[in-house]
């Protein structure tokens, strides 16, 4: 079962914003991790979720229909963007930029995560079963695990398979494609790992640069020059569309976990920060 730690609160351009409110409608997020790089951590995660600041969504917690679950929850589709469920489940889905307007699909994309979470098939076996209706969905990159194994998938072009041992980063295009914060994130996870400093504090310290990265640099994903740069940023700061939550995950080798989530205002303001500690199986 998961325990929750404890809560924490803190001590107490309109161009780019009039962009972001009104023609940009499509997640953007920025995950990295390592797999099975440490011995003692097989999986060591941080990433941002970024949406709407007014899309309604409850921060992590246990689900009350399955309490295996532990994820926060978009309130208008009912999926979720990043869970965990024991014993050792892990699930994280991020949108494929398709431009400023990009096209409707049927099914939402949360629904990826949340069905992997409250089942029992393998990462490979969900993923056989997933392809032949994944263009019932949005652009979207996947990630699924057990524990054991770690697998990929992308209804853009990529086939995925296992997740190779190393550190790898994740945005809204295919993995480890190198945009500069990708690329940023993975150099300072690397530094992270060699320091053994891969504690919550310090990877929610990775997920919180709000530097924009170097114009030359930036990618072309069709949403135009000034809406890059804006959201070239680990974390996005902008008063309607940007970072509402970074989150914090460790896999021990004998199956326990540390989960944390740090949600933000639309200031970019912490509010709280919620942690969670689930035991090895057997103690």
């Amino acid at each position: 079962m998961y325990v929750r730690i404890a809560s924490q609160s803190p001590t107490k351009s309109c161009r780019a914003q009039q962009l972001l409110a009104g023609r940009y409608n499509d997640c953007m997020c920025l995950l990295v991790f390592a797999w099975k790089t440490d011995l003692d951590h097989p999986l060591i995660f941080a990433g941002n979720r970024d949406e709407r600041h007014d899309r309604a969504s409850a921060p992590a917690h246990v689900w009350p229909d399955t309490d295996a679950v532990l994820a926060g929850r978009d309130l208008e589709a009912g999926g979720t963007w990043l869970g965990i469920s024991l014993p050792g489940r892990f699930a994280v889905v991020t949108n494929y930029r398709e431009g400023l307007n990009p096209p409707k699909a049927p099914r939402s994309r949360g629904a990826l995560t949340a069905d992997f979470l409250q089942g029992d098939m393998t990462p490979a076996a969900y993923l056989d079963a997933l392809r032949p209706r994944a263009q019932d969905y949005g652009g979207f990159s996947l990630l699924v695990g057990d524990g054991e194994s770690l697998h990929y998938y992308s209804n853009r072009g990529d086939d995925g398979g296992p997740v190779a041992p190393g550190i790898h980063g994740l945005s809204n295009h295919l993995l480890d494609t190198p945009w500069p914060k990708v690329q940023l994130a993975k150099s300072r996870l690397a530094a992270l790992l060699e320091q053994k400093a891969h504690d919550s504090d310090s990877l929610f310290r990775l997920l919180a640069d709000r530097a924009p990265a170097a114009e030359a640099a930036l990618p072309d994903t069709g949403i135009g020059l000034e809406l890059e740069r804006r959201v070239s940023s680990a974390f996005v700061l902008n008063p309607v569309y940007g970072t509402r939550c970074s989150s914090a995950l460790r896999h021990t080798s004998g199956g326990g976990l540390y989960f944390a989530e740090r949600r933000f205002t639309s200031a970019g303001e912490s509010i709280e920060t919620r942690h969670f500690h689930a035991a090895s199986p057997g103690r």
